[in-house]
């Protein structure tokens, strides 16, 4: 697939790419099962991040007043120790900057500030997360 894969980090099983290549994890960081990771635009993780189960990230849209509906990229950057909470969605274009939090089942149509906690659909920032935080996100599951 032509990715690049941090010493530490984990993609589980179950997990759909769209294309190679356009996707980079850096270390300690892991995508958990069944997400949807739609790569057309890009996509870069940096370390110790933790993304979810049936998390999707999609990089493609369509522009629905053109003609002929052209297709629309744009990359999704998510920085270091930045958490994805269990179904959340990130459209195109998006920045998760480093430390922030995405809540469950939240709708992000816009980059976060960081250390931000975000949730709803479409995800608004509720409160600002501490921002003394150094763990591991590396995670590695029995049946992976």
């Amino acid at each position: 697939m032509n990715f690049k894969i941090g010493k530490g980090s984990s993609i589980h099983l179950g997990c759909h790419f769209n294309s190679p290549g356009l996707f980079s994890i850096k270390e300690n960081s892991t995508i958990n099962q069944f997400c949807h990771i739609d790569n057309r635009g890009g996509i870069e993780i940096g370390s110790n991040v933790s993304i979810s189960p049936k998390v999707s990230l999609i990089t493609a849209s369509h522009d629905l007043n053109d003609e002929g509906a052209r297709g629309l990229t744009g990359a999704i950057i998510i920085e270091d120790y930045v958490f994805i909470g269990y179904n959340a969605l990130v459209l195109k274009s998006c920045t998760l900057k480093t430390g922030s939090v995405l809540g469950a089942m939240s709708l992000l149509t816009s980059s976060t500030e960081p250390y931000g906690i975000y949730f709803g659909a479409p995800a608004a920032l509720k409160k600002i997360r501490n921002k003394n935080i150094s763990y591991s996100g590396s995670y590695k599951r029995l049946f992976h």
